[in-house]
């Protein structure tokens, strides 16, 4: 492939502070036996040696290209690569990761064979040291694709829904260029936030018409590297901005697709808010809570809480998840000590309801109980 001529596949590189992995990661791109690529490096400000070893490559390899720029987060990153990308599908290989060499040859020839606007695959969870608890490995298959889903061949999305619940994992996965520019699918760029892949997964596979799965996996995703935000009150809201986003694209860019995805978007609310709500730390809860069940009133109130049976089998909820939302909705505190209680027997579940809403949200538990018999 020659410097001007537009590639098969664009690899988006997002780069912050990340110089102790970077060469195994850009490295990893270099070698993929598919030649006909482009390597965007999108530097968001580092501060480290990152864009000393951005230069290295692109001083030798015409294939490495580099956005340097202010930090701006990886929202806005991810859009900044996405413009400059010439090739007909999009690779999204994050810094600290690393893809095996066959990866981007088989995902693009599937995606050429079979006309798709996506492709998507398994992963690998990568630990740098070895544990005895891994039995001494580095590698565990992570299966985000099921055994039936890889069977089937081209389909809608949301006629199959399963994969909107399950891990976005956007880096594990090809897109066509073309259908992400048609359809304005891009990241919400708000600095410093997290989660950022949630909006853009529920975009992608809300509008692909022609997606399919594989049960292979070729991307390892390194599990020693992360940055929490559980204790970061700055961050608390970012999954719920995430969704906000999926509301307005809903409500604006595509209305056509808002009757069939709204129960899609507010279930998998309900599952990425309650994840956040558990992972959070103890005193940071509160407030995420409350935001919870304000959401969970406005969705039930708006029609969009679906039982799972009939025509809704396949995006509808259990029973017992429909109980989980009315009580989260509208009668949050006592959802608030059922989150901070433990394996413990009765009284202390007595004890730890009394200590955070006095006897009368005693009463209303056992009242709740009573009327259940």
């Amino acid at each position: 492939m020659s410097a001007s001529s537009s590639p098969l596949v664009s690899v988006l590189v997002p780069i912050c502070n990340v110089e102790r992995y970077l060469d195994q990661c850009l490295e990893s791109a270099r070698m993929q036996t598919l030649k006909d690529i482009e390597v965007i490096c999108i530097n968001d400000g580092s501060t480290d040696g990152s864009l000393d070893i951005i230069n290295s490559y692109v001083d030798r390899d015409p294939r490495f290209k580099v956005i340097d720029k202010p930090n701006s987060g990886y929202g806005d990153s991810m859009n900044k690569g996405l413009e400059m990308a010439c090739g007909k599908y999009i690779s999204i290989l994050e810094s600290d990761d690393f893809l095996d060499p066959d990866a981007l040859e088989y995902m693009s020839g599937r995606a050429e064979e079979e006309n798709l606007d996506v492709l998507k695959c398994n992963f690998w969870l990568y630990w740098s040291s070895l544990d005895p608890s891994r039995l001494n490995r580095h590698d565990a298959y992570f299966s985000a694709v099921s055994p039936e889903m890889a069977l089937m061949g081209p389909h809608r999305s949301a006629d199959v829904p399963d994969i909107f619940w399950a891990k976005a994992s956007i880096w594990s996965a090809l897109y066509k260029k073309s259908f992400l520019d048609q359809n304005g699918i891009r990241f919400l760029p708000t600095p410093g936030a997290s989660f950022q892949d949630t909006s853009f997964s529920f975009k992608v596979y809300a509008c692909a018409n022609r997606v399919a799965y594989s049960s292979r996996a070729f991307l390892h995703y390194r599990q020693d590297n992360e940055k929490s935000s559980v204790n970061n009150p700055g961050k608390v809201f970012c999954v719920c901005d995430e969704h906000a986003e999926m509301k307005r694209f809903l409500n604006e860019d595509r209305t056509d697709l808002k009757p069939m995805l709204d129960p899609i978007r507010a279930k998998v609310k309900f599952y990425n808010y309650r994840w956040n709500l558990y992972r959070l730390s103890a005193e940071l809860r509160p407030q995420f809570l409350e935001r919870f069940s304000r959401e969970m009133r406005e969705e039930l109130a708006e029609g969009n809480i679906l039982r799972g049976e009939g025509e809704f089998c396949r995006y509808g909820l259990s029973d017992g998840e429909i109980d989980e939302i009315n009580e989260i909705a509208n009668e949050s505190d006592l959802y608030s000590v059922k989150c901070t209680l433990g394996g413990g027997g009765k009284l202390e579940t007595i004890k730890a309801y009394y200590r955070d809403g006095g006897l009368p949200l005693v009463g209303k538990v056992v009242s709740k109980k009573m009327s259940r018999r």
